[in-house]
């Protein structure tokens, strides 16, 4: 097998490889350093001598992200406030045509799911991560690990239940969660505590991840009214040059807000029976750090909605609003019956939504998220 031939295969199994180590490890520049690691075995290995090139990448890629998560319990323990796992950009409706395998792949890339993973031992999350989401049978993952396969199903069947008992239940539709997203932050930026109140579901929780990093929760917020609260108590709070993004993140959608054209928040909901039930906030600047914030050199940025062209909003939801002088943010909601459109610009010290017309004035919408929320 020559190199350029040896180039193509790997790059054909990256995404696989990617996918694997970001479940194993919660962060993208640490999957990044595997599957390079994974590239210099690959590029140094006898190549002519292995049969099934994908089944040997995965292995490689596993084992480095099993050693690797061994050497991270430390770091993680040390980490400043709640744990929130690197947002991942993902865009599972235009490369998994098959909509249950979407739903799979998307659930196992959650922020939920991915927070349960990190109380796994390093082999668990491994088992749960090749078994659940890749599919792979029990001997193929006892060869991987050099494990039986009986203890390879004892780690999946002790895995798996600890997931089950500790995951939220939550609904993955993503136009229910786009819509909430949508309401969410019109009630936010409105300040209609009532309004906001009766999206949260009673025991909602709000996580803020800045690992020390920037402003945001030290401790999880619980209960609809300090959420709530807590939401309108920040939403005063200006942020120089704010624009918005949605974008797919972790198999779902997510809202990209940035300051000066650079990641400031992420923020990420998820929803079930038709109330938000988690508030996730990732202020961390080192997790923002890989996420596209516009189009480079003409091409699709990746989570961007398949339909959208470098700089034209699309009609059909993935939008990017900016501007000089305060245009903040463009929200398309979508129906069955066509695509009704609010727009909300930010002129100076005021926020002026247009719906249908008729115009409403309320204070800036800030993402930042205070220390003193928990007060």
């Amino acid at each position: 097998m020559t190199r350029d031939t040896a180039t193509e295969v790997f790059e054909a199994h990256r995404p696989v490889l990617m996918g694997v180590a970001y479940r194993m490890l919660g962060r993208v520049a640490d999957a990044e350093d595997v599957v390079q690691e994974a590239w210099l075995r690959w590029s140094g290995a006898d190549r002519d001598a292995v049969r099934e090139p994908r089944g040997y990448l995965v292995r490689i890629t596993t084992r480095l992200a099993v050693d690797r998560l061994r050497r991270a319990q430390t770091r993680k323990e040390a980490y400043v406030g709640p744990w929130l796992p690197e947002p991942y950009v993902t865009d599972f409706g235009d490369t998994v045509p098959d909509a249950a395998e979407r739903a799979v792949l998307a659930d196992s890339v959650s922020l939920a799911v991915l927070v349960v993973l990190e109380s796994l031992s390093p082999l668990e999350r491994a088992v749960f991560v090749l078994r659940e989401a890749f599919g792979y049978p029990f001997a193929e993952i006892a060869a991987t690990l050099d494990r039986s396969e009986a203890a390879v199903r004892q780690l999946a069947g002790r895995a798996r239940r600890h997931v089950e008992e500790r995951r939220p239940r939550y609904e993955v539709d993503p136009a229910q969660r786009r819509d909430l997203t949508e309401r969410f932050l019109a009630a936010s930026a409105e300040g209609d505590l009532e309004g906001l109140m009766a999206l949260l579901a009673p025991d909602v929780r709000l996580v803020g991840d800045s690992g020390g990093r920037a402003k945001a929760p030290l401790r999880i917020l619980e209960t609809a009214e300090k959420v709530g609260r807590f939401i309108l108590g920040v939403a005063g709070k200006g942020i120089p040059d704010p624009s918005f993004r949605f974008l797919e993140l972790n198999g779902g959608p997510a809202l990209l807000i940035l300051s000066g054209g650079k990641p400031d928040s992420v923020l990420q909901l998820d929803v079930a029976e038709g109330r938000i039930q988690y508030v996730y906030i990732v202020r961390n600047p080192q997790k923002l750090a890989s996420l596209p914030v516009g189009w480079a050199g003409g091409a699709r940025v990746e989570g961007c909605h398949r339909n959208e062209k470098p700089g034209r909003r699309s009609p059909s939801g993935s939008e990017a609003a900016e501007g000089r002088g305060g245009l903040a943010r463009a929200f398309t909601q979508e129906h069955s019956q066509g695509v009704g459109v609010l727009v909300a610009d930010l002129p100076g010290d005021g926020l002026q939504r247009q719906v249908g017309g008729a115009q409403q004035m309320s204070g800036p919408f800030d993402p930042q998220v205070l220390d003193e929320a928990d007060g």
